[in-house]
């Protein structure tokens, strides 16, 4: 089954829907961010956030089949009819639950639940999302992690400390902390050397912490890259070529028969702890076979060079892309009196983001009221 949430950038609502969809099931979730109507219209995004069940909307409002409602504000309804931001962790138990004798609407492919748990580890708050950026161009630019007085310039005027941002990050497994609490990782950079050595055009040398995020350097920064590494098995090296492109570049690797392990400890962890050691690359399929046979313990599967290129784009491709711009949903203004709460938005954004949800406990000024140019209710 395949559960895919679809959002526009900085969605508040987005947070609470994946929280009550881990209460509700144990099955893998993807995130897409969708940036214009074309791509929300294309993805059957009906507001954000949208949840996708085997590529169908479990929630559809009959009353909104033609909104063009793609990139605004979603409402939802829970049991009782009261406007929520997301569906209750009983209702997404029975969507997913519906769904379950389904055919899915794509056969899994290699790398999918990595994909997901990378997904899982974005963060969504902005003042977090600005610092994991911030941190993954300093690696990009330097080949070290940014000082913490580099970072306090980006949490200023947020009423966090940064400390206790790169906590949360840890905690998300999007970075992780040394004991001195600097930043040692921050996928795909490592801060200490390993067996992937990446060099970024002819400027800089970076090391990157697994095959995969070795792969996904020349997408994420729109550069050409080489990778030297070695085959765990023979000690002998391994090579790839890559060139810039918009998806998966041009690439040459030596030898021409290589290959990428991808595993994970089944004890579970980080990333770092229980994944990377064990996403390398290998001569030819043969010195991988024979080292899966003696590691047992380690559950994985042999890619090609396509399927490792394009996981590695799928995983890093998009992190440091500038969104486009989104259309602004039509957003009323709380009446004098009201405790509905502020919109959430980066404190350096020049305008709101496409999805904001007004806390509080008055609501009633916002229900029928928010949606399009048309006029039509969000959902």
């Amino acid at each position: 089954m395949a559960l895919e949430v679809l959002h526009v950038a900085d969605c508040p609502n987005l947070a609470p829907l994946l929280e009550r969809l881990r209460e509700a099931t144990d099955l893998p979730v993807t995130t897409r961010e969708i940036s214009t109507d074309v791509a929300a219209t294309a993805a059957g995004m009906n507001g954000s956030p949208t949840l996708l069940v085997n590529g169908r909307d479990p929630f559809p409002n009959p009353n909104l089949q033609d909104c063009d409602c793609g990139l605004t504000c979603r409402i939802y309804r829970d049991e009782h009819g009261r406007a929520v931001p997301a569906p209750s962790v009983g209702q997404l138990r029975a969507a997913v639950g519906a769904s379950r004798d389904e055919p899915c609407c794509d056969p899994v492919r290699p790398g999918d639940a990595l994909s997901a748990w990378r997904a899982r580890a974005l963060p969504l708050h902005p003042v977090e999302k600005a610092v994991h950026q911030a941190v993954l161009r300093a690696f990009a630019a330097t080949g070290r992690p940014p000082t913490i007085s580099a970072l306090n310039a980006v949490t200023a005027g947020s009423r966090r400390a940064t400390g206790d941002v790169l906590a949360a990050l840890h905690e998300l497994d999007a970075v992780r902390l040394g004991p001195d609490g600097r930043v040692a990782v921050a996928y795909p950079f490592s801060a200490t050397p390993t067996r992937h050595r990446v060099r970024i055009g002819d400027r800089l040398e970076v090391y990157a912490m697994c095959a995969l995020d070795a792969l996904g350097m020349s997408a994420m920064l729109g550069e050409d890259t080489r990778i030297d590494s070695v085959d765990v098995t023979t000690g002998h090296p391994v090579t790839v070529f890559m060139t810039a492109g918009t998806t998966r570049g041009v690439t040459r690797w030596a030898p021409a028969e290589a290959v990428v392990f991808v595993g994970a400890d089944a004890a579970g962890g980080s990333s770092a702890d229980c994944c990377c050691g064990y996403l390398n690359f290998f001569t030819d399929a043969a010195t991988a076979r024979a080292w899966t046979a003696t590691h047992p313990q380690v559950p994985g599967q042999i890619l090609t060079q396509a399927e490792a290129e394009d996981l590695g784009v799928r995983l890093f491709g998009n992190l440091l892309t500038p969104a486009e711009p989104t259309r602004s949903p039509t957003l009323p203004q709380p009446p004098v009196g009201s405790n509905a709460g502020p919109s959430r938005r980066p404190p350096s954004s020049a305008s709101p983001p496409a999805c904001i949800w007004y806390l509080g406990t008055d609501l009633a000024w916002a229900l029928g009221s928010i949606g399009g140019p048309d006029g039509r209710r969000v959902q």
